[in-house]
């Protein structure tokens, strides 16, 4: 009987799971707080990427808008549509304003040749959309050339 008892008493304790799980919760509090601080910039960022909260938002300087002609594009037969109507602005930097205003020929002719040219399934899907306009800023960049077209500002996309 000496004997068994003994052996219960000889048998290892189980350990307890507590610690390990509070230190998986503070490295992921630590490595979280880590995060933000370096994407907030208060820890790691240079002086002009520095956010300031409490700086009154001013007019935007340094941009122009280039508007562009209206375009009536002819869709296919098996479309559902028979036109797009497309119109759009080109924000540029505004130095550049002048030179991209003596491009807009060649900017129409780009994108008329593209939107001709692309399915009319594609153009038909609202969630083309975001694509569509990512293809044509490219094109349109192409042709101004690099640093001048900021961005292309979809106005009018009227299926009809």
């Amino acid at each position: 009987m000496a004997t068994a008892e003994a052996t219960m008493d000889d048998a290892p304790k189980k350990r307890s799971k507590k610690p390990m799980l509070i230190g998986l919760i503070l490295a992921v509090l630590l490595g979280g707080g880590g995060f933000y601080a370096t994407w907030s910039g208060m820890i790691l960022a240079s002086e002009e990427h520095a956010v300031d909260d409490h700086a009154a938002p001013g007019p935007l300087t340094g941009i122009a808008f280039v508007p562009l002609e209206t375009m009536v594009v002819s869709l296919g037969p098996d479309s559902g549509s028979a036109h797009l109507r497309f119109t759009a602005q080109v924000e540029v930097v505004d130095t550049a304003a002048a030179d991209v205003t003596l491009l807009t020929p060649r900017i129409l002719d780009v994108l008329n040749s593209y939107l001709r040219a692309i399915d009319t399934a594609s153009i038909e899907d609202p969630q083309a959309m975001a694509r569509l306009r990512a293809q044509m800023l490219r094109r349109i960049q192409i042709v101004t050339g690099e640093g001048r077209v900021r961005d292309l500002l979809i106005t009018e996309f009227v299926l009809n």
